[in-house]
């Protein structure tokens, strides 16, 4: 039996990496975990300089889950290449730099840096509100989605993954338009929007009124939007939203995710990950699966 998969060209030694904004670069959870355990390391998001992020109160736990507003704090690419890439080439897991950016410039000039550093794969947050275009994310319409793709496509020397919004009408046009802009991998769900109010105080949770609503409450809706974006595109897809255990992410794989990703649930159990990987190793020696090519996508 054999847990290793290829993503675009990258061999990771089994199907589990972690969403970007849940596990820092990974030095914070390397106390807890044995990150050699993970197929890859999802970096947090990293700008082409230091970003404050959103004001707080900024992090609410919901029903099911928990809403942020953190509004990608990092401190720009050049610290991030000093101190974070050394730290995770100690271990034998694949590194992917999730890149986040305001204007197409920002994302090309990241990508362009990230060409010669030592990192596996690149991680697009096309969540990002498109200051030019008024704030409207790059990836809620195809066409800013397929343009931002072929830009980073310019420079990026490793394979790149697109990650896609689910605030959107259609996934499966966005899916698309991705991978004519020349997307090599897609990640999804990202965060879904949503809001909450303090009854008490009479006011908004968050300082920033709107966040990112991630947790186990809207895995159902993330594994509609892997199955409708995997059946509609050829390149592989990793699969997010709400994954807690290995039956989380087993189901994400069925309906035809090549990889998952644990977020939010790293978060009060930072060794989830290693049971998912375990959960998903014992399943497939229960069903007979010889790889996990095997299993993606049987669930039509």
């Amino acid at each position: 039996m054999n847990m290793k998969v290829d993503i675009a060209g990258v061999e990771w030694s089994n199907p589990v990496t972690v969403a970007s904004g849940t596990f820092g670069s990974g030095k914070e959870f390397s106390d807890f975990m044995d990150l050699n355990c993970l197929g890859a390391v999802t970096t947090k998001g990293v700008a082409n300089i230091p970003w404050a992020g959103n004001p707080t109160p900024r992090v609410a736990e919901t029903c099911g889950g928990m809403m942020n507003a953190v509004g990608l704090q990092n401190p720009g690419i050049d610290v991030f290449c000093e101190r974070d890439i050394p730290f995770l080439r100690k271990f034998d897991t694949k590194i992917i730099v999730n890149v986040c950016g305001k204007s197409t410039e920002d994302y090309c000039e990241v990508v362009e840096r990230l060409a010669d550093e030592d990192v596996d794969m690149l991680e697009i947050n096309i969540s990002c509100p498109n200051v030019k275009e008024g704030g409207i994310a790059f990836g809620q319409n195809p066409k800013a989605a397929e343009e931002i793709t072929k830009a980073v496509k310019k420079y990026a020397k490793q394979p790149v993954i697109m990650k896609l919004s689910p605030n959107v009408t259609s996934i499966a046009e966005m899916a698309k338009a991705v991978e004519a802009g020349g997307a090599d991998a897609l990640s999804l769900i990202n965060t879904l929007t949503g809001m909450k109010v303090d009854i008490n105080r009479k006011t908004f949770v968050l300082a920033n009124k709107t966040g990112g609503v991630s947790g186990p409450g809207i895995h159902p809706i993330a594994v509609r939007m892997v199955y409708e974006a995997a059946n509609a595109v050829s390149v592989p897809v990793i699969g997010m939203g709400g994954i807690a255990s290995a039956e989380d992410a087993i189901e994400m794989i069925l309906v035809g995710a090549s990889a998952v990703s644990v977020g939010t649930a790293n978060f009060y159990d930072p060794a989830v990950t290693v049971k998912v990987v375990d959960g998903i190793e014992k399943y497939m020696r229960e069903q007979g699966f010889e790889t996990v090519a095997d299993m993606v996508g049987i669930v039509k």
